[in-house]
């Protein structure tokens, strides 16, 4: 009988009570953690990533305000845009960069290379004095007729280095020396072209822009680089041939620019077509 209340007292001591109350015997496993449990820590999550989405929104639009009240006014010289813009090269030394802005300018396309080994002399320093301001550059590349555009594109990414906030680069084409009275054939243009916008597109993850005039858009780019930007040169700032609308115009040669000397250098002048909002994402 004794033996008999022990084995008992055993058996009844060996199975555990659970928080809940619940007795397990001693095989048994403790249950995972019940669905509200997990209902909760999927909340909390939730909660956490959302915090983090809105967080990183405050910043962007924060960020977007700046950069738009930080715009500079475009002059008021009666053209309806109001993002200005200077394209320069080696004809343009000295110049002070931290006062582009404060002459009315967000962006400027400066001259990098041009056929498959010229550099211009002035671009590094350029390059590098706009990368400290709040100036929108971009590097454009004058097209060579004598050289392979993979050559030429080597050329300029050789150049000109990669850097957030850059604009696309930009392939100059034009007729020069004897090509306008002697033009090159388009599937000839195009053999250059084609390449080199390949190895463009590859390098810098951007689609270049084309800059060029009425005629030689007319004859090489209508129709065969719809997928490009267009940066037009026109003094009377027409549409393109084709009746499609150009994203900058070159307008006029004969702006003006206080370089860092004090004196005033020639400049040419250009505009966006976008607003100053759709400037922001471009």
């Amino acid at each position: 009988m004794g033996k008999t209340r022990r084995k008992t007292a055993v058996r009844a001591s060996a199975h555990k009570k659970t928080a809940s109350g619940r007795r397990l015997s001693p095989g048994s496993k403790r249950r995972k953690p019940n669905r509200r449990r997990r209902q909760i820590n999927k909340a909390r999550l939730f909660k956490a990533v959302f915090v983090i989405i809105v967080a990183a929104l405050i910043i962007f639009a924060a960020s977007l305000v700046w950069r738009f009240i930080s715009l500079p006014q475009a002059p008021d010289d009666g053209l309806d845009f109001s993002v200005r813009g200077i394209d320069v090269s080696s004809y343009q030394s000295g110049i002070d960069w931290a006062s582009v802005s404060d002459q009315g300018f967000a962006f400027a396309f400066i001259k990098a290379t041009e056929g498959s080994s010229h550099v211009d002399k002035e671009f590094q320093k350029n390059w590098e004095a706009v990368n400290d301001t709040s100036v929108r550059a971009g590097a454009y590349h004058f097209l060579s007729f004598e050289s392979s555009g993979a050559s030429q594109a080597d050329n300029f990414i050789k150049t000109v280095e990669k850097k957030r906030g850059m604009l696309p680069p930009v392939i100059d084409l034009e007729m020069y020396g004897d090509y306008p009275s002697n033009q090159p054939d388009v599937d000839a243009v195009h053999a250059i072209m084609d390449p080199f916008i390949e190895k463009i597109e590859k390098n810098y993850g951007m689609t270049p822009i084309i800059y060029t005039t009425y005629h030689v858009y007319k004859k090489y780019v209508s129709g065969y680089y719809d997928h490009c930007d267009i940066w037009f040169s026109d003094p009377d700032m027409r549409q393109l041939p084709d009746g499609k609308s150009w994203t900058f115009c070159q307008y006029s040669f004969e702006g003006q620019l206080k370089g860092a000397d004090g004196k005033i250098m020639k400049i040419d002048l250009n505009v966006y077509r976008g607003s100053r909002f759709s400037w922001l994402f471009y």
